[in-house]
């Protein structure tokens, strides 16, 4: 696992920072900060242009980005984190650096991570019988992330890895589409 991370930049960040939070005893502070930060990105094109933005000063893209640390209540190794990031203008990395944190801590816990992209919000129920089907699946626990897209009509998309389980309506109606045309 550690492997595939270390392949990439931002996880060479993330390794970096799981071993210190590991050390510290502040994976769990460490792994909320970030899945903030990451919501704070992907909610905020403001803050996304932020961390793109190649015109910044060092100094400049710390304070920004030390304000919005302060702002949504990182713990402070985060935040000393995102200052040796900003130093060195590495913040247009963070979301690999957040998504290759949460698969480490997630591969310590035992727990592997799934997408599970649906038409309609899944019941606390539906969750949890999907859990245990995936379970029994991959053989580990599985932490699932909920997105809701109308487009695929019904059933599930899931993501685990490299695998994808594509189970929506749309992708039956274009598979027919197809066997129909030929």
């Amino acid at each position: 696992m550690q492997a595939n991370i270390q392949a990439s930049l931002g996880g060479r960040y993330a390794i970096a920072l799981f071993d210190l939070a590991n050390e510290r005893g502040a994976l769990g502070a460490v792994e909320s900060s970030l899945a903030k930060l990451g919501e704070a990105i992907a909610q905020s094109s403001d803050f996304r242009a932020l961390i793109t933005n190649p015109m910044l000063s060092r100094a400049q893209a710390g304070k920004a980005v030390d304000a919005v640390a302060a702002s949504l209540g990182l713990d402070s190794l985060t935040r000393d984190f995102l200052g040796v990031v900003s130093a060195n203008h590495r913040l247009a990395e963070l979301p690999a650096m957040a998504r290759a944190f949460k698969l480490l801590a997630a591969d310590q816990r035992g727990e592997v991570d799934a997408e599970v992209v649906s038409a309609r919000p899944l019941s606390s129920g539906q969750v949890t019988a999907l859990k245990a089907k995936l379970k029994t699946r991959v053989g580990r626990d599985v932490t699932l992330t909920q997105k809701t897209d109308p487009e695929i009509l019904g059933g599930l998309i899931v993501k685990i890895g490299s695998q994808m389980i594509d189970s929506s309506i749309r992708t039956r109606l274009n598979t027919l589409a197809l066997a129909m045309k030929g």
